[in-house]
Order: C-alpha cells, then structure tokens, then sequence
C-alpha cells in the first residue's frame, strides 16, 4: 500500500506561479511511475504530466506543455509539480498518483492522493 500526500495547492492570481509536493510513503519509491492529474468542478479528471522512475523521462498534456515542469527526488519520496503562467482554466483540484508504466489514463494508476485545491483567480 502507497499513501499519497499532496500539498502547496493554494489561491494565485493570473500569471503566478505555484509548486505542488507529493510525498509518498512507501521504501519503493522509485519503482513507481508518478503521475499529475486534475480535476475542475464538474468536469471528468485529466492527465496533467507524468514523470518515469529515474526522473529521465516526462511528458505533458498539451494544454500545460511549456508552463508546467514535473520532478521527482527519489531520495525524498516526492514528486513535483512546478506550475507557471498559470491561467484561469487551471483552477481544479489536482491529483499525485502513483503507477508501474507510463500512462496518461486515468486506470493506468493504482495508487491515488486526497487532492490539493488550485485556483487561479483573473
């Protein structure tokens, strides 16, 4: 069993920025494949990044390509989610989560957070 614990969600006006931690408790830790995901208010959650057990590797939905920057530190058990130019649209809740392949789909992930709250104000 892997707990998931987000924190740094917060309120941010147009343009800021915010960093995201999740830590994990689990002794492996690297063996997993970290995800982001989020989900707006009535709406269905959707894959954000994710990032490959050494950190190698990362891929980005499109709509946060070139604003976000997902990290882990496996010494730490945390991964990351540094988000910049944030706009209105990326107020959800968002989601670590915890896989064993390299997925955007929401079923590809066994082990999930509690959320942290984002929201951007205009």
């Amino acid at each position: 069993q892997v707990q998931l614990v987000e924190s740094g969600g917060g309120l941010v006006q147009a343009g800021g920025s915010l960093r995201l931690s999740c830590i994990a408790s689990t002794r492996t830790f690297s063996s997993y494949v970290m995800g982001w995901f989020r989900q707006p208010s009535g709406k269905e959650r959707e894959f954000v990044a994710y990032v490959s057990w050494s950190g190698g590797s990362t891929r980005y939905a499109d709509s946060v390509k070139g604003r976000f920057t997902i990290s882990r530190d496996n010494a730490k058990n945390t991964v990351y989610l540094q988000m910049n130019s944030l706009k209105p649209e990326d107020t959800a809740v968002y989601y670590c989560a915890a896989g064993v392949g390299m997925a955007r789909g929401v079923n590809s992930y066994t082990y999930w957070g509690q959320g942290t709250q984002v929201t951007v104000s205009s």
